[in-house]
């Protein structure tokens, strides 16, 4: 019985400008392409929608961090 014939990896492209990536930097092709990524990132550029929970009480007694206590 024959073993299955490894297919090669696929290079994969840098998110930022498409040019195959590079190890030492990986998945970007060069230390530009990934601090401009970490730029996008702390400018929020990406950033996951999410919708605003309405049912939630600020005053929430179960809520350890919003509970008042007497000290």
């Amino acid at each position: 019985m024959s073993e299955p014939v490894p297919t090669p990896l696929l290079k994969r492209k840098c998110p930022i400008c498409s040019k195959p990536s590079v190890e030492a930097v990986k998945p970007f092709c060069s230390k530009r392409c990934a601090d401009i990524d970490l730029s996008r990132w702390l400018k929020g550029v990406y950033a996951i929608p999410g919708t605003e929970n309405d049912e939630a009480d600020p005053t929430d007694q179960d809520d350890p961090f919003n509970a008042e206590r007497d000290l």
